[in-house]
């Protein structure tokens, strides 16, 4: 085994500090800290002012000395490696994770953050924020204030309602809707998000009028077969008015979440926030290429998620695809 050693702290340089002031010796001194009279010649040699040992200079020069500075600042290629992956969208979590997974390179995710914080508070230059997925400059929820009418909506069936096998995840087809706003009035874009595999499509709407997100909703849904399509929850936005046309056509089930509880779908809220990072509210959609959302939507979709042990999205959904074929085609391809 290999040799170990303790620092004095602050309390055991006063008591060096006040014995020899006493004039006391090495060897008095180490026995009355229980520790070799070695440490203390140590101690004293390293840490010692001008003219004399003092404990708040000597515990400053100590710090001092075992300071090394944040991993990132030290490494330039890992700070390379891990901007190039946040510049992606990815969470700090998905970055330490996968960085391990790949090159064998550790850093904890809140390594990353205290990183980035600290060049925020050092160059008062706000842009390092836009590096994390919510590109906030300090931590915290900032909470939001509305109305429901959660009253006005047909056929309404509570959240409450909706089957059990849909709250852990792990069967799929049940599927969140929710409506991306801006602040040029009319602009939307749809997000549909399947809850097991956290597939997302981002379509962009015309208007916020329910007639025309019921279409969009329909021709998303009903390629997929049954087994994938089982429940749709919304929050209580007059835009999901129609939900009850879904239910009629496609046979799926469709509930709404508690007025003021948007987090019960927190699926595609998540990935509402996270779609944020690059369409934020003041984004004009008629100055937005068409192809640009369909690249997001991409980006989005083979980003590898914690929740999924760092698979994506496209890869998890695709085996709920691939295992369709399988069972569809048993023999013949044999």
């Amino acid at each position: 085994m290999g040799r170990h050693f303790e620092h004095f702290d602050f309390e055991q340089r006063c008591e060096i500090a006040r014995r020899r002031r006493a004039k006391q010796s090495l060897r008095e001194i180490a026995a009355a800290l229980d520790c070799a009279p070695s440490s203390v010649s140590r101690e004293l040699k390293r840490n010692k002012d001008v003219e004399d040992y003092q404990p708040d200079h000597a515990n400053q020069r100590a710090k001092a000395r075992r300071w090394q500075g944040s991993k990132l600042l030290r490494d330039a290629s890992l700070q390379s490696l891990v901007l190039d992956r946040l510049r992606l969208g990815w969470s700090l979590q998905t970055v330490a994770a996968r960085l391990e997974q790949d090159t064998g390179r550790r850093i904890s995710h809140e390594s990353i953050y205290r990183f980035i914080a600290a060049q925020i508070a050092r160059t008062k230059d706000l842009s390092w924020r836009l590096y994390l997925p919510r590109a906030k400059s300090k931590r915290g929820w900032r909470g939001r204030k509305g109305g429901s009418p959660a009253e006005h909506i047909q056929g309404r069936v509570s959240l409450a309602q909706r089957p059990a096998a849909a709250a852990d995840r792990m069967q799929p087809g049940h599927w969140e809707a929710d409506l991306m706003l801006f602040s040029v009035y009319g602009q939307a874009v749809l997000a549909l998000h399947e809850r097991s595999s956290r597939l997302t499509a981002f379509i962009r709407q015309s208007s916020k009028h329910a007639q025309p997100l019921a279409e969009t909703l329909h021709a998303l849904l009903a390629p997929l077969p049954e087994r994938l399509r089982r429940t749709l929850t919304f929050d209580n936005g007059t835009e999901f008015a129609l939900h009850y046309t879904l239910r009629d056509r496609l046979g799926i089930q469709t509930f709404f979440c508690d007025p003021h509880a948007p987090w019960q779908k927190g699926g595609v809220e998540n990935a509402i926030g996270r779609l944020r990072r690059w369409l934020p509210r003041k984004t004009d959609l008629t100055q937005l290429p068409p192809e640009r959302l369909h690249q997001l939507a991409l980006l989005y979709n083979h980003t590898p998620r914690k929740c999924l042990g760092f698979a994506t999205p496209a890869e998890v959904f695709a085996k709920l695809l691939h295992f369709k074929c399988e069972t569809t085609f048993p023999l013949s391809r044999e």
